[in-house]
């Protein structure tokens, strides 16, 4: 999956006093999009390669190699050889290989984070970084901003052979198979969310659900936890088209992969496909 990056290690101590070499990764948003390097592999550009910008925060590293963004607009010009591209088209051409991808995901995390809280949620003035911990801080009454991190459930429902599948209504150029997900709400136990959502969202109970696996899934600052979980009763499926245009049971020859092995998802639908315990 994405985090599977041994036998490196994502090292995300809050250390503000690091300062970028010229080797460092610096990360620089606009909209949806990132700044790559045109032509090479999609790789992030150096901190000498954009001239040694200001103002770098520092995020994160994996290895001995250190992590930073750089502040929207903080750029006057784009230096030759390099363009923004959508994060999402990064991913679909699997240039940026793992680690450099799961590195991406988490500094849009973060980089979010950083963007949307530029001003207090209870007086309104303008925050700055802690120095002390990864937090933002209001100056004028004290109020402290934590990165927001988004629990919700992958749903791997089994019916003796057969396995769950959906598609989603709002696909976005993409066809792949997915299983029932969605967020936890206030009040709720991962377990229930898992039985909410499959009632939601195709009109099922379920029993006997058991956790798998979690995983951290930066573009929507979510920690995904994954559960397998049996069929209780009646196996007719009652759509929710508002959030789905396809579910049905498939058997292990039936089920169509995703075109990379980075989500959580993929790897579920992989186990059953293969015949591993779920």
């Amino acid at each position: 999956m994405i985090q599977d990056i041994e036998p490196r290690k994502l090292d995300n101590v809050f250390q503000p006093d690091i300062l970028p070499v010229e080797d460092s990764v610096v990360f620089y948003f606009k909209n949806k999009s990132v700044l790559i390097r045109k032509g090479d592999g999609k790789l992030f550009p150096s901190f000498s390669e954009l001239n040694e910008p200001q103002h770098c925060i520092y995020l994160f590293a994996i290895g001995k190699r250190a992590f930073f963004l750089l502040p929207t607009d903080a750029l006057a010009f784009i230096p030759n050889g390099f363009a923004f591209e959508t994060i999402r088209d990064v991913r679909r051409t699997r240039d940026a290989a793992l680690p450099s991808f799961f590195a991406l995901y988490t500094a849009v995390h973060l980089s979010d984070w950083y963007r949307v809280n530029r001003f207090c949620g209870v007086c309104g003035n303008p925050t700055e970084l802690d120095g002390k911990e990864r937090a933002i801080r209001c100056p004028h009454c004290g109020h402290l901003i934590y990165p927001r991190i988004n629990p919700a459930v992958i749903v791997g429902v089994v019916n003796r052979d057969r396995l769950l599948v959906t598609r989603y209504a709002d696909q976005r150029g993409r066809d792949n198979y997915a299983l029932v997900a969605g967020f936890t709400e206030i009040g709720e136990t991962l377990e229930q969310t898992v039985q909410r959502e499959v009632m939601e969202e195709v009109g099922l109970k379920v029993q006997n659900i058991r956790y798998y696996k979690s995983q951290p899934w930066g573009s929507a600052a979510d920690i995904l936890a994954g559960f397998y979980c049996d069929l209780d009763g009646c196996d007719s499926i009652d759509l929710d088209t508002s959030e789905l245009r396809q579910a049905f049971w498939a058997r292990p020859n039936e089920i169509r992969l995703q075109t990379d092995d980075w989500s959580l998802t993929n790897e579920m639908m992989k186990r059953f496909k293969e015949g591993e315990d779920c």
